[in-house]
This record gives C-alpha cells, sequence and structure tokens, in this order.
C-alpha cells in the first residue's frame, strides 16, 4: 500500500508540474503474464524519478512520468506508445514483455521518439528492426545462456536436459541456450516444453530422468509452470542440478516455491555485496520502509540512464537525446563489480556480455554469487 500511495503522490506531482516537466513515459504491465517482472520494475522507476526529482531534477526540470498499462499485449501496447508520443514524451521506457516492446518500436521509429527498455532479455529486440532511436540495457538471452554455460563448463558437465515453457520468450531464450551448449559441445540427451497452462510436469521430468542428464537448464519464464517443474524434480526425488534463466531471479519464487528452490543456481545481473547495490538498497528502504528486490534496481538504472542521457544532450530534444543515448557510459545498480552500460561501436544492446553473475537459492532465499561472466 505505501508503494501504492507513494506512485499516487508522484504522479499527482507530475501533473502539477505541467509545461515545465520532463515527460517520460513508461509502459508497464499490471495485469499480464510480466506483472511479477513488471510491477518491481516499474516501482524501480517511480523511486528513480523521484530521486531525481529531489535533487532538482533535470536540466532544472522535474521528471513526470505518464506511466500507462499494456497487460503485455502487443496491440494495446503499440497504441499506447502512439499516445504517449501524442501526450509529449520525450522518451518512453519499456517494464512490459518483450513482444510489446518490439511493437511498440514500430512508433517510436516512426515517431523518432527515444525508447529504451531497462529489463527485456530477447536478443531479437536490437537486431529485426533497425530502429537507432531504440536501445536495451536488459542482459540478452545469449548472454545469459553464456554465463550459464561457463559455470557449466567450470563443472566439467558433457550430457544435459534442456526444459522450457511454449510462451515465445520461454522459446527463445531456450534456442539461446541450445545454441550455447552444442556450440560447446555439450550433448543435450533430453529437451523437454511444459505448455502453458499445464497441471504438471511430471511426464516431462520423467523423460528428462530417464535420460539422465548430469544437469538440467531451465528456460521457462512463466511462474506457474515453472513451479510445476520443480515439483516434479522434488516428488521423482531427481538430483542432478538445475541452472535457471533470469526468470528465477523473480522474487515471487522465494514464496511461490518454497521448498522446492533451494540449491537452485540462476542466472541474474544483481550482486548484493556490489557497492552501489547496498547504497541502493539503503535509500530504497529510507524512503519506503521496504526492501528492495533485484527487479527493481532494473527500473532505477533505467531512469537514471534516461536522466543521464538528457543532461548529456542539454536539451529534450529528441536528436539531441538520440546523440547523447548511443555515446552514454554509466555505472548502475545492475551487473556485476565494475560493470558500466555502454554500446560500443553503434550497438544498441549496452548490457555488458561479462555483466552477468550466477546466483544459489539458500533457505528459500536468493543467496550468493557463485559465478561472474563468461570466462
Amino acid at each position: 500500500m505505501r508503494v501504492l500511495g507513494f506512485l499516487a503522490c508522484v504522479l499527482l506531482s507530475g501533473s502539477a508540474f505541467s509545461q515545465e516537466t520532463i515527460k517520460i513515459g513508461v509502459i508497464t504491465d499490471r495485469v499480464g503474464v510480466s506483472k511479477p517482472y513488471s510491477e518491481p520494475a516499474t516501482e524501480g522507476v517511480v523511486f528513480g524519478a523521484d530521486e531525481i526529482n529531489r535533487r532538482g531534477g533535470v536540466l532544472g526540470r522535474k521528471l513526470e512520468l505518464l506511466i500507462e498499462d499494456d497487460q503485455s499485449r502487443p496491440d494495446i501496447s503499440a497504441a499506447l506508445a502512439r499516445k504517449l508520443v501524442d501526450q509529449g514524451a520525450v522518451f518512453i521506457l519499456s517494464v512490459s514483455l518483450s513482444p510489446a516492446t518490439q511493437q511498440q518500436q514500430t512508433v517510436t521509429m516512426e515517431a523518432k521518439t527515444p525508447q529504451m527498455t531497462p529489463m527485456n532479455s530477447a536478443d531479437y529486440l536490437t537486431t529485426q528492426l533497425n530502429n537507432p532511436y531504440f536501445w536495451q540495457t536488459g542482459p540478452l538471452g545469449s548472454t545469459q545462456g553464456a554465463t550459464l554455460l561457463a559455470h557449466a563448463k567450470a563443472k566439467n558437465f558433457k550430457r544435459v536436459a534442456l526444459i522450457t515453457d511454449n510462451s515465445d520468450l520461454g522459446q527463445a531464450i531456450a534456442k539461446a541456450f541450445k545454441g550455447a551448449l552444442e556450440k560447446a559441445g555439450m550433448q543435450i540427451v533430453a529437451e523437454e516444453v511444459v505448455a502453458r497452462g499445464a497441471t504438471t510436469a511430471t511426464p516431462q521430468m520423467q523423460k528428462i530422468r530417464a535420460a539422465n542428464p548430469e544437469a538440467m537448464f531451465l528456460a521457462g519464464v512463466l511462474t506457474a509452470e515453472n513451479v510445476l517443474i520443480f515439483r516434479a524434480y522434488k516428488e521423482l526425488g531427481v538430483k542432478f542440478p538445475i541452472h535457471s534463466s533470469y526468470n528465477l531471479s523473480v522474487p515471487i519464487y522465494e514464496t511461490v516455491a518454497k521448498g522446492l528452490v533451494n540449491g537452485i543456481t540462476f542466472v541474474d545481473a544483481y550482486d548484493p555485496d556490489k557497492p552501489e547495490v547496498k547504497a541502493f538498497e539503503a535509500a530504497y528502504k529510507k524512503e519506503m520502509g521496504t526492501a528492495p528486490a533485484n527487479l527493481h534496481g532494473y527500473g532505477y538504472d533505467g531512469i537514471h540512464l534516461v536522466a543521464e542521457a538528457i543532461k548529456k544532450a542539454g536539451s529534450t530534444d529528441k536528436e539531441k537525446i538520440r546523440a547523447a543515448m548511443q555515446s552514454i557510459s554509466y555505472s548502475g545498480v545492475m551487473g556485476a563489480k565494475g560493470m558500466k552500460y555502454a554500446f560500443p561501436e553503434g550497438k544498441r544492446a549496452g548490457f555488458d556480455p561479462n555483466g552477468m553473475v550466477v546466483r544459489v537459492y539458500e533457505g528459500d532465499r536468493q543467496g550468493r554469487v557463485v559465478y561472474v561472466g563468461q570466462k
């Protein structure tokens, strides 16, 4: 309730700033499949904007957030992007599902409006459309896979299994994982899919158990289906380790999968021991009365990157912001110690390939870092 009240205050104060504000559009998901990601990331955006405003804003002006809910539906998302452009947003942040973010680009490219996703992982977001007004600072699925692969190679795994769901993002991450595993010479002895809406994952886990892998890679992104996988794993008494995509970094698993995730390793972009993380958590807890989760950091970094780009541009002119964003270098909350966001050689995916970490669940909580990067 405190977060909702805080958000209401920011929005109300934003409306009072009128034409003196710098309008930033935020497209989020409050009811759809990406809600577990989108809500904390949006709260991080709101907290970050308030922090920036308390420090004097950007170019002497306050940031005004125009927040819209697209339900993770690409058709709605595109319409909302158009609405935000028409309302005068000089930058749009997307914290919705990757396909929805992709559809927004059809609008932002035509309107020449800077757009960024601070959390989406689909590799295709910066490759399918040649949109010079779009950037991605969420860690790519291929980066996640390479990080998990490096950890697996350190464990000397030779025979592995791969399991995912049939969502678009789950399939995309599984494809990236499969390519990385095969490239490294690991044999995929079983490959299974749990369909959205399934009531059990026991048949899939039985097939994987029969294949006798040394480890299993989880690429699924649907929370309910992942819990089914964990439950089948435990009920069947399987002993091989599970290595998961960054989906398992969503804090909801600490409650919905209680007793099912201990010992599971997962790729993340958050190191609790990083100095920037410690400062962020202390400031957030002081202001909000509750500790943030790792996903809050994506939104927090996102709005700070936008503010830095506008400050560097010295203007709210969209072309100047575009040029400033493309040349930015920024140290944020997310990523391994020492990581900076940057867009080298004109690229628009800005998360350092060696910026991911591997963490382990301990006592139903997201625990320590056990591996860093792709080396």
